[in-house]
């Protein structure tokens, strides 16, 4: 299901595209055969999100108790829903050319690569994590969770978390808060998908003198 939600005119300190992503799985990880079981997404175009993806998909198999009480979704809910392969391949429509993100972003990003691997289809964006880039930025908060840093941002959303549409709408709140604290303690008007991806890999004492050298190079041009 896509949900176009705003005209995305609207002026932005982020230049790229991007489209936010969370999957809810039969467990941790394909290596041991665990399979996607929802997907949510959202797309930030000019530092709105103007579109919504969301899909329940049939992993052919059952989920446990525990994934059921974890993600409120039971095989009722899955039985009736669209096999992994149908639901995948709507979502590299929806993703197009886009570059992705998510928290812990290695989690979903493993999950992508079997789920796309299984129908022969690939994506042409990268990724970057708000987890790690958080750690790094809000380095006052108490845990990097996603829940704790929506409460730590006072984000407002409607839902629940372990949905995936729910947490993606989060993790993109979350990426605009930090593009704006960014934009406000350092005073950089453009910043780009690269400059956050080097942002998650560059150590927290380092992170201050990254953006400052970042800010005197912007001046430059």
């Amino acid at each position: 299901m896509v949900k176009p939600l705003a005209s995305g005119n609207e002026p932005s300190a982020l230049a790229d595209n991007i489209v936010v992503l969370d999957f809810e799985t039969t467990g941790l990880s394909p290596d041991n055969g665990d399979r996607a079981i929802e997907i949510g997404a959202v797309r930030i175009r000019n530092g709105v999100i103007v579109e919504e993806f969301q899909q329940l998909m049939n992993p052919g198999r059952q989920v446990n108790t525990f994934i059921a009480d974890y993600t409120g979704i039971n095989n009722h809910m899955l039985a009736n829903a669209l096999p992994c392969a149908e639901v995948m391949s709507q979502f590299c429509e929806f993703l197009g050319e886009d570059n992705l993100l998510a928290h812990n972003a290695s989690f979903d990003q493993r999950f992508l690569d079997n789920e796309l691997k299984l129908i022969d289809h690939h994506y042409s964006g990268e990724f970057t994590c708000s987890l790690l880039i958080a750690r790094r930025l809000l380095t006052e908060a108490k845990s990097h969770s996603l829940g704790n840093l929506v409460k730590h941002c006072q984000l407002a959303g409607d839902g629940q978390f372990h949905r995936a549409l729910f947490d993606a709408q989060m993790t993109a709140k979350l990426w605009l808060v930090m593009l704006d604290k960014i934009k406000v303690d350092y005073g950089i008007e453009q910043i780009t998908f690269s400059l956050m991806q080097q942002i998650s890999c560059t150590p927290k004492k380092s992170v201050a003198k990254l953006l400052q050298n970042y800010h005197v190079q912007q001046c430059q041009y």
